[in-house]
């Protein structure tokens, strides 16, 4: 089986359709293909990487750089991740989503990192209280009321 390392270093680019959900919702599982290539230099803030963790490949957004590493968070994700620059083997470039490509350095595309970045904080405090209202409706007890009020019933 080729490895995501030796297409890019054989045809330069790469390019597959996204599978897992962290990237949501700018890529889309099973939906929306990416196109990748080898990193030129430096990965810079907002860039989406491609690295190895383990024998898994993961591309998520670098949300700081350091002097060796970044630190990297996917869109749909709150715990920050630091990847050394070997672990780096590419950088994305562009997309397809409903058949039309966008490039990396379009302005709408720059204008929605700039705002899924900006409204984190939101997010983030969103998430953490959904889960806490959830728990304290597990403890006592209403969870499954709540859960035939609001139709969440038969939802998996």
């Amino acid at each position: 089986m080729t490895t995501f390392e030796e297409l890019l270093e054989r045809d330069g680019r790469l390019v597959y359709r996204i599978k897992g959900v962290s990237m949501n919702p700018m890529l889309r599982q099973n939906r929306d293909l990416v196109i990748i290539e080898a990193p030129s230099s430096r990965l810079e803030k907002y860039d989406v990487a491609l690295y190895r963790r383990g024998s898994d490949y993961v591309l998520h957004r670098v949300i700081n750089v350091l002097e060796d590493r970044y630190l990297i968070r996917g869109d749909n994700t709150y715990a920050p991740e630091t990847v050394y620059d070997s672990s780096v083997i590419g950088v994305l470039t562009s997309f397809q989503r409903k058949g039309r490509y966008h490039d990396v350095k379009e302005p709408a595309y720059r204008i929605y990192v700039y705002f899924w970045q900006f409204i984190y904080p939101l997010r983030y405090a969103f998430v953490r209280l959904r889960r806490a209202a959830v728990s304290t409706a597990r403890r006592i007890g209403i969870l499954p009321f709540l859960k035939r009020i609001f139709g969440r019933e038969n939802r998996k």
